[in-house]
């Protein structure tokens, strides 16, 4: 009886992660992340002052 309670718990587990990672595919999350990341690390980046030696 413990057996299969430890082994329901670890399938439910395992179904909630892999419904969180389904969403994050479906909906596209990660790259909607990065984009974020990306046009907060852009607007740092245009406002450091440039060194022109090369």
């Amino acid at each position: 009886m413990k057996l299969i309670k430890i082994l329901s718990v670890i399938f439910a587990v395992l179904l909630g992660l892999f419904g969180i990672t389904f969403a994050i595919y479906w909906f596209n999350l990660d790259m909607k992340l990065v984009r974020k990341i990306y046009d907060w690390l852009q607007t740092h980046y245009d406002e450091l002052k440039k060194d022109k030696k090369l």
